[in-house]
């Protein structure tokens, strides 16, 4: 793989799913060693590392419960062993869609619980050893439901403005110590669920462009957020 910048160490939660992939991927590209992260499936996560592997990157699988802060610490602990993570891309995320009138307690509390506090057991631990480096990009993955609103996810609109605010307000707090810290909202992306969801036609009212996204289009605003170029970029969403 072509290195574009000098490599640093990276981790991308979710990355074994379609979007992450696609980070995982793009991070590579650009030289960078990759954490690819699951939640269960760490066979998946693993394929991930070896597509990366075999085109000459460096990767690595790893699953945990991002909502478990005592799991989490431990594989973060596994990771940082190899050095201080520098770039980190907050992708899992998860959805449970119900009208509020309709949604159960656990509904809400899962949803936020893995966008928004595993956010938080994610991070945390992560930014003294990053902030010692003098440089550290931290982006995360939020939606145009944090925005807008949704039909049906007013737990999933709610965890991800939550997270939006925590990075604006983390994004005041790194800047001064060379770290960087921004969201990425993507609108509707490619996916096989999104037939269901999202009709062409109705694709075609709510977004401009007249068509759904790709992961590998989100996959390369990441990049570019993680990269030197975007070094006076931060606090965005």
């Amino acid at each position: 793989m072509e290195q574009q910048e000098k490599r640093k160490l990276a981790l991308v939660t979710g990355g074994s799913g379609a979007i992450g992939q696609a980070i995982c991927v793009a991070l590579a590209q650009a030289g960078h060693e990759v954490w690819v992260h699951a939640n269960r499936n760490l066979a998946q996560a693993e394929a991930v590392a070896g597509t990366i592997r075999a085109v000459g990157g460096r990767a690595h699988a790893i699953a945990f419960d991002v909502t478990d802060a005592d799991a989490t610490d431990a594989a973060l602990r596994r990771i940082l062993a190899d050095g201080p993570v520098q770039i980190l891309v907050n992708n899992a995320g998860i959805h449970d869609d119900a009208p509020m009138v309709g949604m159960t307690r656990e509904q809400w509390r899962s949803v936020i619980d893995v966008s928004l506090n595993g956010f938080f057991n994610v991070t945390q631990p992560l930014l003294m050893p990053m902030m010692r480096t003098r440089w550290g990009r931290i982006v995360s993955m939020a939606s145009v439901a944090a925005l807008m609103g949704n039909r049906g996810q007013a737990n999933y609109a709610a965890a991800k403005a939550g997270l939006i605010a925590a990075t604006r307000s983390l994004s005041i707090e790194m800047a001064s110590r060379g770290v960087t810290v921004n969201a990425v909202a993507p609108g509707i992306v490619e996916s096989p669920m999104i037939g269901q969801a999202f009709p062409v036609e109705r694709i075609r009212q709510l977004v401009p462009a007249g068509r759904a996204g790709s992961a590998q289009e989100v996959a390369a605003m990441v990049a570019y957020l993680v990269s030197d170029a975007a070094a006076y970029v931060t606090g965005m969403a």
